[in-house]
């Protein structure tokens, strides 16, 4: 059986002490669990293979040709002992799961059935593994804290895809893997509680018929602006699944590029991008105070990612309205890739969130 390992002396505290600070989600407890406060002593045994389904095994059966046959962490079935038993194998080498322990399989249906919500299912896969993947065109968030405080636990551990990472039906987006055979009840009851709550890990928010509106501004006409970037606006808003269904194109002038604003909001887009052929020196500059005038509340200037530091962010309502000036010039990776699927995804944005994009911020 798997024994808990309290260094009880050392540290001055029972198990059920340790555990109730699990539960309440202690970072503090829960590095403790890495270090080897609770830990997993496995008892294994060897049995008559006649005895052995329900059991699991700890080693590999090789056929006489030397082809797998039973993988190690199986769990044999009467038919698996029968079978062994016709080939003249008398012993097998195995664990037993008993009342303190989870076998492995269940485990991570378990702890993927908390982390994640929105529209993805699970599936499981052998060797101890569970999947998630996408039903359906989605943006990935991910809450990386609470991420890396269970994945300091020492028997479960959790990858997932990018942070704000678009993902197409049927792709994986995270897996939850546990230590071999099995897992101590009490370390996977705390981690579930800590997920529990604190809430989902990985959100799969559903992109679903968004629609972009464009606003192309240039000092001396619009339509040159639109010229120099319509392609390119198609070529990215391609990559996830989006068509540009409203266009405007303005002098970039304040009153001209608000009353163009004012129009297109008026058509409840999912989100406006401006593409303007000038790189404006702040909030300030025409297209700033376009936004506000517009009615719009400036969330974020500046983004520490390369290509697209000129980033300017803002909302109207609900709807983002966003200016990235030289953005639309090409269509390699900048900061618009970044931030399109959130907002697709009808996911606001914080300036917070803007500014935590300098780890992985340089693209090019």
């Amino acid at each position: 059986m798997f024994l808990l390992v309290l260094a009880l002396a050392a540290y001055g505290e029972n198990e059920e002490q340790l555990v109730r600070r699990l539960k309440r989600g202690e970072a503090g407890a829960l590095a403790e669990l890495y270090d080897g406060r609770i830990s997993c002593c496995m008892r294994t045994l060897t049995v008559g293979v006649r005895e052995s389904a329900g059991r699991i095994l700890c080693s590999t059966v090789f056929r006489e040709d030397r082809r797998k046959w039973l993988a190690k962490g199986h769990v044999i079935s009467e038919e698996d002992a029968r079978m062994l038993d016709i080939e003249g194998i008398s012993e097998l080498w195995v664990i037993e799961i008993e009342e303190e322990e989870v076998g492995e399989d269940e485990a991570v249906m378990q702890l993927a059935s908390e982390i994640g919500c929105g529209t993805l299912e699970i599936r499981p896969s052998a060797g101890g593994r569970a999947n998630l993947f996408a039903t359906e065109p989605c943006c990935v968030l991910v809450d990386e804290d609470l991420l890396k405080q269970v994945n300091c636990t020492a028997s479960m551990a959790i990858a997932t895809a990018r942070n704000f990472s678009p993902a197409r039906t049927g792709c994986r987006l995270a897996t939850v893997k546990s230590a071999p055979f099995a897992v101590a009840k009490p370390e996977l009851e705390a981690v579930i509680s800590l997920v529990k709550a604190r809430g989902p890990i990985l959100q799969a928010r559903p992109i679903r018929v968004p629609s972009v509106a464009v606003l192309y501004t240039d000092p001396e006409s619009g339509e040159h602006a639109r010229q120099l970037f319509e392609d390119i606006m198609r070529q990215r808003l391609d990559r996830f699944g989006a068509t540009v269904d409203f266009v405007l194109s303005s002098v970039e002038e304040e009153g001209a590029v608000a009353g163009c604003l004012q129009h297109l909001l008026r058509a409840k887009p999912t989100v406006v991008l401006i593409a303007s052929t000038t790189a404006p020196a702040g909030p300030e500059d025409v297209v700033g105070c376009a936004m506000t005038r517009a009615g719009c509340q400036v969330e974020r200037f500046l983004a520490p990612v390369e290509p697209g530091n000129l980033f300017l962010l803002s909302y109207k309502d609900d709807v983002p309205v966003v200016s990235a000036p030289g953005c639309f010039r090409s269509a390699k990776p900048n900061v618009v890739d970044l931030m399109l699927p959130p907002m697709l995804a009808r996911y606001r944005v914080s300036g917070w969130e803007v500014a935590c994009l300098g780890h992985g911020g340089l693209l090019a």
